[in-house]
């Protein structure tokens, strides 16, 4: 159920910030279905609620679109809550999403992302403080998201940072952090940024999933 009620979030997420506006036309039922792994049948479940509610209108053969008025409807909604995921959840869905969009990634990096990547590595290496450095961290992480020029890629990366800003995420961070493992990170984040840039996807991946794994190590144990 918590897939599914991720896809709800991201959905209303997207509406309320007004990345889709009336007439849209949304991603497809597949595309759905394969980014947050959920059935068809799950995915028509929740489309069918939001439909429901006035947020959304389906033609067959022609898709789902945002529909008149919707804008009015979700701002009348209660707040979807972030906090309903956990920092095991987030963590889950990096490892899981992180290596998948780097195919995107390298395909669409400009060298304004690769610059934007770079700046993000430096200012976490100078950074004073961990929140600082968790602060760039997380950019980090954005930059190489937004350098797949992919919609619907950087709003699930959108929520995910919701996440990271939570007082959870930041208290098993602090715990878990010493600076031997800053550096380590460090470390990582360059030679995850210095594949990207030469279009190496295979050294990108296990770069990127060994890191991801690592990072879980820490925050978990195991």
């Amino acid at each position: 159920m918590q897939s599914a009620q991720s896809l709800r979030h991201f959905i209303l997420d997207n509406l309320r910030a007004g990345r889709w506006r009336v007439g849209d036309r949304l991603p497809p039922e597949r595309s759905f279905s394969d980014r947050f792994g959920l059935s068809r049948g799950s995915v028509r479940k929740v489309l069918q609620d939001l439909r429901e509610l006035g947020l959304i209108e389906q033609t067959v053969g022609s898709g789902t679109f945002v529909r008149e008025g919707a804008e009015a409807v979700v701002q009348a909604l209660p707040a979807e809550q972030v906090s309903q995921s956990s920092p095991a959840e987030l963590m889950e869905a990096r490892i899981t999403l992180e290596p998948a969009i780097l195919e995107l990634v390298i395909a669409n990096a400009t060298a304004t992302d690769f610059r934007r990547m770079d700046e993000c590595c430096e200012r976490a290496e100078r950074a004073q403080s961990l929140m600082e450095f968790e602060h760039w961290d997380g950019m980090l992480h954005e930059a190489i998201a937004l350098a797949a020029h992919n919609s619907f890629v950087a709003g699930v990366f959108s929520h995910m940072n919701q996440v990271r800003a939570q007082t959870e995420w930041g208290v098993l961070k602090r715990r878990s952090v010493t600076p031997e493992r800053r550096l380590l990170y460090q470390r990582e984040h360059r030679a995850l940024v210095k594949a990207i840039k030469a279009r190496d996807l295979d050294q990108a991946r296990s770069a990127a999933l060994q890191h991801l794994v690592g990072v879980r190590r820490n925050l978990f144990g195991g």
